[in-house]
């Protein structure tokens, strides 16, 4: 796919996003698909493969939320990669506000989402939602 394609991937998604659906980012997901958190906290390494990216991080994450919404600020897109600052608006379930800003660096293929590096307020992520369990380790 093109680089035009490829951001037109993740402005689709975010779009989607931005109207409530969580989902659409697992939807676009390969099998292979593994999600990068950079540093050292909690959540830092990497969560492979979609199974478990849905099962252990997204889906525990998102019941940590009555309600959540990001939305694409720009995206920005060469080759197989492609980088969106988003913005994610929430309430916890302890009701929490949750303003988040990411920096998402997207690996594509075929169409479909093979890798993304997550940046993000670590500080606000350890101060207001709980700690994730990985099953495998």
């Amino acid at each position: 796919m093109s680089a035009a394609a490829n951001k037109k991937l993740i402005e689709d998604i975010f779009e989607q996003m931005s109207q409530g659906n969580t989902r659409a980012m697992g939807e676009a997901m390969a099998e292979d698909f593994r999600w990068i958190f950079p540093g050292n906290w909690s959540w830092s390494g990497a969560w492979e493969p979609k199974s478990v990216v849905l099962n252990e991080l997204l889906r525990p994450l998102m019941t940590q939320f009555t309600e959540y919404r990001s939305a694409a600020d720009f995206v920005i897109a060469e080759d197989d990669r492609v980088v969106a600052q988003v913005r994610g608006h929430g309430i916890t379930t302890r009701g929490e506000p949750y303003e988040q800003t990411y920096c998402f660096i997207f690996r594509i293929a075929n169409g479909r989402l093979t890798e993304v590096i997550e940046h993000c307020d670590t500080a606000l992520v350890e101060r207001v939602l709980d700690p994730l369990q990985r099953v495998g380790g």
